[in-house]
């Protein structure tokens, strides 16, 4: 019997991973048995390297995955990143002034390039609770200073939503933005999605769109959705994402993927 598809593309967030950055024994059969039965599994997430690499480990993940936006193909198996696209830093500040002059203000962040690329916060810039490294710097002229993959954008009043569409109005021709969960609206090369990532590493792994079934839960997977036969949003989806889904499954805490899988892989 053939297999529905090739290649299993799952975001981490929200969606592959509970609250509490675990997987359930549940979704880690269904992943086991469709890759036994022949599937990929790719992982294709926002977080950057640096951000992912733990968890990888922590699954004994060996193959590849899409990190920052689209812009990292990292093999985990060998701890060694493959490709990566930086942002223009001097478009992004010009985008930033823009920004600023429609909104106010704005508190930031940004995330070096590299497998060891910090994570940078200037002060005002909420970052979530966790594990997830970063370096507190007083000085915003410290977030230019090296090569960057992306830069996070937070207002002290406007929603994430809000603050992505006036972003959008003003930069849309100097960057691309985007939502990737509460709190974090990021600004990103132009042109560059998660779609951009998932393409290359599917291409390295010798499978095509129609061959590929996609797992997300917020607009920054929107774009992998168009690119993947079959995008499939979490029940805890951004509505923005569950507009444009061909299915919706249960939530990241109820074995939405898991439900999924074991009904197109059931033997």
């Amino acid at each position: 019997m053939p297999l529905p598809y090739k290649l299993i593309a799952t975001d981490l967030d929200g969606t592959l991973l509970r609250r509490d950055e675990t997987i359930s024994e549940r979704t880690r059969a269904a992943l086991a048995a469709a890759t036994a039965a022949g599937a990929a599994h790719l992982v294709v997430t926002g977080r950057s390297v640096p951000w992912t690499r733990h968890i990888l480990d922590s699954l004994d993940y060996q193959g590849l995955a899409v990190c920052g936006q689209g812009a990292q193909v990292y093999h985990a198996g060998e701890h060694r990143l493959l490709t990566s696209v930086t942002l223009d830093r001097q478009l992004a500040g010009l985008a930033l002034a823009k920004i600023e002059a429609e909104t106010g203000p704005l508190f930031l962040a940004a995330s070096r390039d590299g497998l060891a690329g910090e994570v940078l916060i200037t002060p005002g810039y909420r970052i979530q609770e966790g594990p997830l490294p970063s370096v507190e710097v007083d000085d915003p002229a410290e977030l230019w200073a090296a090569p960057l993959n992306k830069v996070y954008l937070q207002h002290p009043s406007l929603g994430d939503d809000a603050l992505a569409r006036a972003a959008r109005e003003v930069a849309r021709d100097l960057v691309g933005v985007t939502v990737a969960g509460e709190g974090i609206v990021e600004l990103l090369p132009l042109g560059l999605s998660k779609a951009t990532g998932l393409s290359l590493a599917a291409r390295r792994l010798g499978v095509t769109a129609k061959e590929t079934v996609a797992f997300g839960d917020m607009p920054n997977d929107i774009p992998m959705f168009a690119w993947a036969a079959h995008g499939v949003a979490m029940a805890n989806a951004h509505t923005e994402l569950k507009a444009v889904a061909d299915e919706i499954t249960a939530s990241h805490e109820d074995d939405g993927i898991a439900r999924v899988l074991e009904r197109l892989y059931a033997s």
